[in-house]
């Protein structure tokens, strides 16, 4: 078939490239949820300070502090939505114009692949905002599971109010952890699109993508007043 043959354009060198991105992409989310013990990484950190958000919740009156945060994070999950939509329409665009596409790229690239090469690796960075997408709109709408759990909790510091705030606080980590993943495919998605650059962009920009987030999660200032200690209560 003539658009089995155009796949020929690809290298060997385009297959590592793209299974290096999708391995490192998939690897840096499990070391940054699943750090070493003696090495956290800030989203495990901020997993333990959302926790201790809630329990200071439930004696907090009045109440409206928190749930401005809540709809501050809401809001914040729903602006990165917004933007992953805007990105789709645009590479959407882009492939009906992947003529335009091959000449810039082309130049730049010194290449001149048929059509169907610019639009498979459209469809990478597609793939990529797709599932973006997804996951700050699950974001969005465990944001608001919180948001409803934490209404829940009595007044009256009892049992209830502590087991419904705990409750609020795994939702609230559930709804950060789809962020933060949508903000790693947003990283990556970005990276993707220097397959239009090559093979060998690809993977320089995978390499740099890993870079900032992995010293973000590990080496970062944040991280670092984050494990600073703190006096015991008295």
């Amino acid at each position: 078939m003539i658009w089995l043959d155009q796949f020929g354009d690809f290298t060997a060198l385009d297959l590592a490239a793209t299974l290096f991105l999708a391995i490192t992409w998939l690897g840096s989310s499990w070391v940054v949820e699943h750090p070493p013990a003696r090495r956290p990484s800030v989203s495990r950190l901020m997993a333990h300070y959302r926790r201790l958000w809630m329990r200071e919740f439930v004696t907090r009156q009045p109440r409206i502090f928190d749930s401005q945060i809540v709809a501050s994070l809401r809001q914040s999950t729903a602006f990165f939505a917004s933007a992953s939509m805007i990105a789709i329409g645009g590479i959407f665009a882009l492939l009906g114009n992947a003529d335009q596409l091959r000449g810039v790229a082309g130049d730049l690239a010194a290449g001149d692949a048929p059509v169907i090469v610019w639009e498979v690796k459209l469809l990478l960075t597609l793939l990529f905002a797709a599932n973006a997408f997804l996951k700050f709109v699950w974001s969005n709408r465990l944001f608001g599971y919180c948001s409803v759990m934490m209404g829940a909790v009595p007044n009256d510091p009892d049992e209830t109010a502590y087991a419904r705030a705990a409750k609020a606080a795994e939702l609230n980590i559930l709804a950060a952890r789809s962020y933060n993943r949508g903000l790693r495919v947003v990283y990556f998605g970005i990276a993707s699109a220097a397959w239009l650059l090559g093979a060998g962009a690809l993977i320089l920009a995978t390499l740099v993508t890993l870079t900032v987030i992995l010293r973000r999660e590990f080496a970062s200032q944040s991280r670092v007043v984050l494990l600073q200690s703190e006096p015991e209560d008295r």
